[in-house]
């Protein structure tokens, strides 16, 4: 059976679920650390345009710092489905390549480990990165096969496998796509982590985590990796069934910073979604920032670029009211 026919069918099976939790009112979001965290949203109407120039931009907005550090890029690549928007854009990841050996890093590589898919190089072919990104394969790490080490206490485990190049990184940058979900409502920065997980030890779909459940893995993936970034690829997002069968949904931003939160609750209230009533942000409400007025927005204004995602009909108790 193929994630397609699989997804339909837990669909059915979770809708009761859902339908009893959309009638609860959600529980208050704590305040969160202390302070306030930064985050950018600066436009991008195509991937033609100068992302370089736009995504250095918003770094610099956020006060990041990458001099000396080895950087991994995460991006979202899903399904061999090069005609839609299912995967972060190539030429994103091209950009970033670039803007982070500009900003003197002293590696930048990129890792993925698809959730469903073994053969991730095919995929990575057919989603333009070998094409668009130059030395793609000299820089690329397959997540999911590479060599993993142990860590200790993750969600209450007493071993923790993950690929050793994740555990290198000095910096990990999550190249997330803004798409819904129809699980978690979103899925953004956060929620990318999954690819970090490795499916020869764990599964595909990272079965692992989905007996955890995906809000709480999404929660302790987040607590466990804290040197993080985020540049989340809303020039064409999705919208609807997501995050493979939805449609494009043109959006025309990037959104940046180092509190995923933050940039996670900023990209809600862009598509129109209440991040006190996602699941998964409102449990990580203590590794970051939730509330408006705790995010200091730079660039554009969330009222400028907002434009509201179609949801399914089990998350419609999501919209922002």
């Amino acid at each position: 059976m193929t994630r397609r026919q699989f997804i339909p069918l837990v669909g059915i099976a979770a809708t009761a679920g859902y339908a009893s939790l959309k009638l609860q009112k959600p529980p208050k979001v704590s305040d969160g650390p202390p302070g306030s965290s930064a985050v950018s949203i600066v436009r991008a109407r195509s991937y033609s345009e100068d992302l370089v120039s736009h995504m250095l931009a918003g770094i610099r907005q956020c006060g990041l710092d990458v001099r000396g550090k080895k950087v991994l890029l995460k991006p979202n690549l899903v399904e061999f489905d090069s005609a839609t928007v299912v995967n972060t854009d190539a030429s994103i990841i091209a950009a970033a390549v670039e803007v982070f050996h500009r900003l003197g890093a002293s590696e930048v590589k990129i890792g993925e480990g698809p959730g469903h898919r073994r053969d991730t190089l095919d995929l990575a072919d057919d989603a333009g990165y070998r094409s668009t990104i130059p030395k793609f394969e000299s820089i690329f790490t397959d997540l999911n096969r590479d060599d993993v080490a142990a860590i200790h206490g993750f969600a209450g485990e007493p071993d923790f496998y993950f690929a050793k190049t994740v555990l290198a990184a000095d910096l990990i940058v999550s190249l997330a796509k803004m798409k819904t979900h129809h699980w978690a409502g979103a899925t953004l920065s956060m929620k990318n982590f999954f690819g970090l997980v490795p499916g020869s030890i764990y599964g595909w779909p990272k079965n692992k985590l989905h007996y955890i459940g995906i809000p709480e893995s999404v929660v302790e993936l987040n607590r466990t990796f804290r040197n993080t970034f985020a540049i989340v690829d809303g020039v064409v997002g999705m919208e609807g069934n997501g995050p493979i069968q939805g449609t494009p949904k043109q959006s025309g931003v990037l959104v940046m910073g180092s509190d995923l939160v933050a940039v996670d609750a900023t990209c809600c209230r862009i598509m129109g979604i209440d991040p006190g009533k996602v699941d998964y942000l409102r449990m990580a409400a203590d590794l970051g920032h939730v509330h408006p007025e705790r995010i200091e927005q730079r660039g554009e204004t969330i009222a400028s670029v907002q434009s509201n995602f179609a949801l399914i009909d089990e998350f419609q108790h999501l919209r922002l009211l």
